[in-house]
């Protein structure tokens, strides 16, 4: 936590700031904000940058790389806020700086874990992998469900999946009992014809696997064809 000056000055310099940058007050006091920026973000000019949207709405709330005295970087939540005089006028601003690095490295594992499942999920081709919602309107597709289905993504995302189904087995509510089994007892499996974009049928084995939010809500359905 550390006082800045209305033109970008570090004015104090608090026991934090020791331990996240590096800086003893009597190395960092007196230097501009931006030495503790990245040279990229220097160069962009954006310690000033957020200064300007700080003075104009108050406060700049941000995340992004931060240097320390010994050239590492990590990842900070930085807050800005401007402090203004009696009169209005601007009188600089305090900075609170937190060290989020092992936060950003969880969320990013988990971002790449998704790439790599999308991946693996969209390079099946001998099986329809895809979700639905709660509802039964498709919400995903993959390339083996394309290839099986004839259907591309953007002609069949957002439509109910009982357009798979035989109009025989439409009518008779069999597409909503399947989803109806697999929310009560978590899956549901069986077999029989389906339809293709086109208009011809296959003979299909169906999974439809109810997948739940950690409170146990339903959230949609995995299914595989």
């Amino acid at each position: 936590i550390y006082a800045i000056s209305a033109d970008g000055r570090i004015l104090t310099w608090n026991p934090g700031g020791m331990t996240i940058h590096g800086y003893e007050p009597d190395e960092i006091i007196g230097q501009m904000l931006d030495i503790l920026y990245a040279e990229d973000d220097r160069q962009k000019g954006v310690p000033s940058a957020g200064l300007g949207i700080a003075r104009r709405t108050g406060r700049r709330d941000t995340e992004g790389w931060r240097i320390r005295k010994d050239g590492t970087t990590f990842w900070a939540s930085d807050v800005i806020t401007a402090l203004h005089k009696e009169d209005g006028q601007l009188a600089g601003y305090v900075n609170i700086v937190r060290d989020i690095t092992d936060k950003k490295a969880a969320h990013d594992a988990v971002l790449e874990s998704e790439r790599r499942f999308r991946l693996l999920v969209n390079g099946v081709t001998d099986y329809a992998v895809f979700m639905l919602s709660p509802e039964g309107v498709v919400t995903n597709w993959n390339s083996g469900a394309r290839r099986i289905k004839g259907y591309a993504a953007e002609e069949i995302i957002g439509s109910h999946f009982s357009r798979f189904y035989t109009p025989e087995d439409a009518a008779t509510g069999l597409p909503q009992r399947g989803l109806a089994a697999a929310a009560k007892d978590g899956r549901f499996e069986a077999e029989g014809w389906r339809v293709r974009k086109d208009g011809t049928r296959f003979w299909a084995h169906v999974v439809i696997d109810a997948i739940r939010d950690e409170d146990g809500t339903l959230a949609g359905f995995a299914k595989i064809t």
